[in-house]
């Protein structure tokens, strides 16, 4: 019989590797590629900006929360152990760490490539006299007359300071004392300003060098740059815990909540003050009692504040600088049919299920194509489709309104609760309940993360379904540089799953077994649970058995005992976790059978696939949950299984490349840290994404090498 829950070792927190520090270690990886050398030099910027956002992210969300676990005195410890306070100094640490490598990398490395590309960010102070004319004449023009000096004294008090806002700190002299003056840096100018003779210089410095426009009467004395990070109220763990609280399930009141809370993040708590390492400790130490933070929220780094800006840095004309250009092919099945009408489309996935890998294999070509097809198509009666998020100027969400204008039964769960999306998606809902669609906004209580879009229509044998289940969003723009996977079916089975999950997202109808789809809350956590279990049982009977995955992350406290197991069992386990992974691989008598490895590279890993050998008869499941207890217990997730012989292999040999992958890939040790691979002596570098971008265009794939299946006898 297979192993029950029961039977699941119990194991204490030495087993678990930290969620906070180990998603630290995902921005270390990150920070590897700013500092390689045979990264391209403008993606190298790249990275760095991404960097700093992936910082100011972690303070918002993760920071923010485990200040306030410390402030109420809250005695929970996380799963590896620790009290909050513990929690907060070893992550602040890290980032303190983090911060120094990455002022070493971007002052003595990239700057002075940038330069000696010809493309240098310059200090003001090192300017020659004609470029701070000029500078000086488009600030009088450009961005003098949008500044707004704010005094600090007995009439005026200390500022609002809005979140991630850059700012300068001025000290004005007056006959016997000093008025401090605050100025915001307009975010509608760019951070970086050009020079004519080519270059750019910091826009804050620029501002702060001609502040005798400002002040023509008054004495500068002196200039500093600060910016404050406000933490997101409400969050840090309670994505991962239930909140009990009462909500109100109706679309007006869901509106109000989340407009309510958008408002409030902008008046959320301080969590991370940055200031230039040259501010006076006396003026820092005011800034903290104004902004009510503390010592160890106080942040100097050696960089420029705001690096996330290095995202806008735009240089034109330098593709040597950058990777190579990427084109995506449209998939071999769907070849002309790009102008095709919607009768060839339609039959093309009547032929069998199409198995789509992004952003190798065009979404435009597939994804988009299929819904504006759907969307012009007399034939087809009706077209459902979950937001969660989309580009600002969604053409899908174009088509969506003009098959509700053309009289086709269009409903929509936009899921206005997504972090960060919240406010374009209440407008999208708002656009498409205009044009006739129906629209509902989330579930009470839960978030919606499925990524599903049906189609029905009408045949001559009949009404047929067609679905697209995948594992990223309905995103034009994001589809372009995330890796996602997923199918296109008219599979009846499938079909009338997905059209029962869209009953219960829009019609509030109980929950039901399904057929084909692994559905969260209700069935995915156990069904999950029951698979892993199985291969346990395959092992011990000495039945071929393996457990591979793909996914963002891995954090679930259950499933990891599960694994942990099945792993005790002798079942072979490879999983291929691109962010956080709590699980501690290759501990002795627990996870020796166990890896856990990494792949970064110019294309964000967002897939998540699952394969179970079973005996020789495999498994393979795809969709939009990761092994997280929020996605299994918090969200509304769906997993399909892939059926077909033929896509399985696909999925096989994708699986495959990434496990051979020796330049890009980190593989997870059993202390915590990520080593990354580097090719053996003799051997040829293999990037994953190199090696699936070849296979896209037609290049060879690599020889299959079957103990790369995982599979094994007791």
């Amino acid at each position: 019989m297979a192993r029950t829950a029961k039977s699941t070792p119990s194991v204490g927190p030495e087993a678990f590797l930290n969620r906070e520090l180990s998603w630290l270690s995902f921005a270390r990886r990150v920070l590897a590629f700013v500092a390689d050398p045979n990264v391209p030099l403008l993606e190298r910027v790249k990275f760095a900006g991404i960097m700093g956002m992936l910082h100011d992210e972690f303070f918002m969300k993760r920071m923010g929360g485990l200040k306030r676990q410390v402030k109420m005195k809250l005695d929970k410890r996380s799963l590896d152990g620790r009290t909050p306070t513990e929690e907060f100094r070893a992550c602040r640490d890290e980032i303190l760490e983090q911060m120094v490598e990455l002022a070493r990398v971007v002052n003595g490395e990239i700057r002075p490539a940038l330069a000696a590309a010809g493309i240098p960010i310059l200090d003001y102070g090192t300017l020659a006299k004609k470029d701070k004319s000029h500078l000086s004449t488009t600030f009088a023009r450009t961005i003098l007359p949008i500044l707004t000096p704010l005094a600090v004294d007995a009439e005026h008090p200390f500022p609002f300071i809005s979140n991630l806002g850059f700012n300068l700190a001025v000290k004005v002299a007056l006959r016997r004392s000093e008025r401090f003056v605050r100025i915001k840096v307009p975010a509608n100018r760019g951070r970086w300003v050009p020079l004519p003779g080519g270059g750019v210089v910091p826009l804050e410095q620029v501002i702060a060098a001609n502040l005798d426009h400002l002040f023509p009467e008054e004495r500068v004395v002196g200039v500093w740059f600060f910016r404050v990070t406000r933490g997101i109220e409400g969050d840090a763990s309670q994505e991962d815990r239930h909140d009990d609280a009462e909500q109100t399930a109706t679309p007006g009141s869901i509106i109000s909540q989340v407009t309510d809370e958008l408002k409030a993040r902008r008046f959320a708590g301080v969590v991370r003050l940055e200031v230039s390492p040259d501010m006076p400790r006396g003026l820092r130490t005011w800034l903290t009692q104004q902004l009510g933070v503390q010592a160890e929220d106080l942040y100097t780094p050696e960089y420029f504040l705001g690096l996330a800006d290095l995202l806008s840095f735009k240089v034109d004309n330098r593709a040597d600088l950058r990777d190579r250009p990427h084109v995506a092919v449209t998939h071999p099945r769907l070849v002309g049919l790009e102008k095709a009408g919607a009768e060839e489309f339609f039959a093309e996935i009547r032929q069998g299920d199409i198995l789509l890998h992004h952003p190798y294999q065009s979404f435009d070509t597939s994804v988009l194509r299929f819904l504006q097809l759907a969307a012009t198509d007399p034939k087809v009666l009706a077209i459902k489709l979950t937001i969660y998020r989309t580009s600002a100027d969604s053409p899908i969400v174009r088509a969506l309104a003009e098959a509700a204008r053309a009289g086709k039964q269009v409903a929509v769960l936009v899921e206005i609760t997504a972090r960060f999306d919240e406010a374009p998606n209440i407008a999208w809902g708002r656009l498409l309940e205009r044009e006739g669609a129906h629209v509902a906004y989330g579930v009470e209580k839960l978030k919606t993360h499925v990524k599903l879009a049906l189609v029905v229509r009408e045949e001559p044998d009949g009404i047929r379904s067609y679905v697209h289940v995948g594992t990223g969003n309905y995103h034009t723009g994001t589809a372009k540089l995330y890796e996602d996977i997923g199918i296109l079916s008219c599979e009846p089975k499938l079909a009338n799953d997905v059209a029962s999950v869209f009953n219960e997202l829009t019609g509030s109808t109980p929950p039901r077994d399904f057929n084909r789809l692994l559905v969260a809350p209700t069935f995915m956590r156990e069904r999950f649970s029951t698979l892993i279990r199985r291969e346990a049982q395959h092992a011990a009977e000495g039945r071929r058995s393996g457990i591979r995955a793909k996914m963002n992350q891995l954090q679930d406290p259950a499933l990891i005992r599960e694994l942990y197991a099945a792993s005790r069992a002798g079942v072979p386990i490879t999983l291929n976790i691109r962010g956080l992974c709590c699980l501690r691989p290759g501990v002795p008598g627990l996870s020796e059978n166990i890896r856990v490895y990494s792949v970064l590279g110019r294309f964000l890993e967002h897939a998540r696939i699952y394969c179970f050998t079973n005996g020789g008869a495999p498994e393979y499941y795809i969709g939009s949950a990761d092994w997280m207890k929020r996605n299994l217990d918090h969200r509304v997730e769906t997993v399909a299984p892939v059926c077909d012989p033929t896509l399985q292999e696909e999925l096989r040999a994708i699986l495959d490349v990434y496990d051979a992958d020796n330049t890009s890939a980190w593989d997870l040790r059993t202390d915590g840290t990520y080593a990354r691979r580097t090719p053996s002596e003799g051997d040829s570098g293999r990037s994953a994404q190199a090696v699936l971008e070849s296979l896209a265009h037609g290049g060879a794939a690599p020889e299959h090498d079957a103990e790369s299946e995982d599979e094994a006898t007791a």
